[in-house]
């Protein structure tokens, strides 16, 4: 994000105008929204695209490229479910002001992180740093504290109640992740090598399952199957276009933090997850200084339209009674796909990505 206004010309520029395009939506736009899920898992995807879309193939993929290099999307990739690998640490600084921008720039220097926001509080640099397991997130947090002289709150994940962040962009409010109360099967060991390619992204050429592949000298076949039954049995939370909600307009963002008893921090979760424009809903580990056990996150237009669907989620989730912080993000560091099955470029552990 970006500080005072939290919006930017790249929330227009990506679309040519505004993203808010219900009324006359264009081919680039339903590329964008209509694919976010149900992605063809087909030899030649972009042509199953085309066909749905009466389109040519090869003005399918010039748009898909042309959205990456935009940055209104991230990639077309995979988004994993809880449990299907790797480890995850949520992670927050409290930086003097005067130090804010060189501590980012440490931390968003660091492969692993990816997520890094300033937000409005006394803790006030939030990431969230990816590993192949809990002992190798912890030590990249240790390097961090040391090369930045900062103490981390460490705030692992207990539950998840709802998660991912694809959304219909003709609403106002960011609105359709997936409720969550199960962890997942994990990746096999033998399967991790696509893993990472889907954590990657898929080409943007016309077949590019085939270029997966070869990558791993496997038949196409066995990639396809692979990826449809992560899909099937929830491994692959979904699979298809990963846009960047700051550049779709979604340009202010809030993570509302709760003080609930342990005991009724479940119930009190799953109905806070029900809420409209509530995205994200999880439960984390307390820590020192830190008493806050449930957590949601906010997505919306405007700043007024965010705080107004947070005050409508507490009433009608019952969480008015407990304690609570809102903390909006002002600046975006650093936004990329997490890597929990990618490794690390190798020599740069703690090096700039």
């Amino acid at each position: 994000m970006h500080p005072a206004a939290c919006s930017s010309p790249a929330a227009h520029s990506a679309w040519g105008s505004s993203v808010d395009r219900a009324a006359q939506p264009d081919l680039r736009f339903a590329l964008l929204n209509d694919w976010q899920r149900g992605f063809p898992l087909v030899a030649a995807p972009f042509g199953a695209i085309a066909n749905e879309a009466a389109a040519a193939e090869s003005a399918v993929i010039e748009h898909y490229q042309s959205l990456l290099r935009d940055g209104a999307i991230s990639r077309i990739g995979g988004v994993w479910g809880a449990g299907a690998g790797g480890a995850a640490l949520l992670c927050a600084f409290s930086v003097p002001a005067g130090r804010l921008d060189a501590v980012a720039a440490i931390v968003s220097a660091h492969p692993g992180v990816n997520h890094n926001y300033e937000r409005e509080h006394h803790f006030n640099l939030w990431f969230v740093i990816t590993g192949r397991d809990a002992g190798a997130v912890a030590d990249c947090v240790d390097e961090l504290e040391a090369q930045s002289g900062c103490r981390a709150l460490r705030l692992r994940m207990r539950r998840a109640y709802r998660i991912d962040l694809g959304f219909d962009l003709r609403d106002p409010m960011a609105a359709c992740g997936e409720l969550s109360a199960q962890r997942v099967p994990p990746v096999a060991e033998a399967d991790a090598a696509l893993a990472a390619l889907v954590e990657q992204g898929l080409p943007l050429i016309a077949r590019p399952f085939d270029s997966w592949a070869g990558a791993l000298r496997w038949p196409r076949a066995q990639v396809l199957a692979t990826l449809r039954h992560w899909h099937q049995q929830g491994t692959l939370r979904r699979f298809g276009v990963i846009v960047r909600h700051h550049e779709a307009g979604f340009a202010h963002n809030a993570m509302t933090v709760f003080d609930v008893p342990d005991d009724s921090v479940d119930r009190c979760g799953t109905a806070l997850a029900a809420q409209h424009g509530v995205t994200l809903a999880y439960r984390r580990e307390r820590a020192a200084a830190w008493p806050y056990n449930l957590y949601c996150m906010v997505h919306g237009r405007d700043r007024a339209a965010v705080r107004g669907a947070i005050a409508t989620a507490i009433e009608r989730s019952g969480l008015g009674v407990h304690p609570h912080a809102v903390l909006f993000s002002r600046r975006r560091f650093k936004q990329t796909g997490a890597r929990y099955f990618r490794a690390l470029p190798q020599g740069e552990q703690h090096a700039a990505a």
